[in-house]
């Protein structure tokens, strides 16, 4: 049982992590090809591409080389974090984890490659714009969102 379970998180992580790398290989080809990206799907929904040197949703974003390898080390101790929470948590909180670590690793990944985490996501509503996001960050924000709501549900039903 175990073992299935290890292979189950692996693959979420696999799976994650390969879509993220997908989509990202893609706008990154339309911009090598096209110089730019900028592709409105609806009035709610665009395609540009925006580098983040920050952390999630492009907080905390600092020009100094040093503050953003401080950063990435501590996004890598974090996921070792993650991945110890992953191997002590319960069936369904495994999941989660691996959902943040996938994509976590996709996000530290371009980190470490690029110097800067291409975002591409851009929802709208009347001109207001929510922070430009990829696939990778819809993951992780599930994850931490299903943990926090299981965590809350857990709670309501112990009392």
């Amino acid at each position: 049982m175990l073992k299935k379970q290890f292979i189950l998180n692996s693959l979420i992580i696999f799976l994650i992590f390969f879509l993220d790398r997908l989509s990202k290989f893609y706008i990154l080809n339309i911009a090598e090809n096209e110089g730019t990206v900028n592709i409105t799907i609806n009035s709610f929904l665009n395609i540009i591409l925006v580098w983040n040197a920050g952390i999630g949703f492009g907080l905390l974003q600092f020009d100094q080389t040093f503050v953003y390898n401080l950063i990435t080390i501590l996004i890598f101790l974090i996921n070792l974090l993650i991945i110890y929470l992953l191997f002590n948590a319960e069936k369904l909180h495994k999941i989660f984890f691996a959902m943040i670590l996938g994509g976590s690793l996709g996000n530290l990944y371009d980190r470490v490659y690029y110097s800067a985490v291409p975002d591409f996501i851009d929802l709208n509503y009347n001109g207001y714009h929510w922070f430009v996001f990829n696939v990778a960050d819809i993951f992780i924000t599930i994850g931490i969102f299903a943990l926090i709501f299981s965590e809350i549900f857990k709670k309501k039903n112990e009392a």
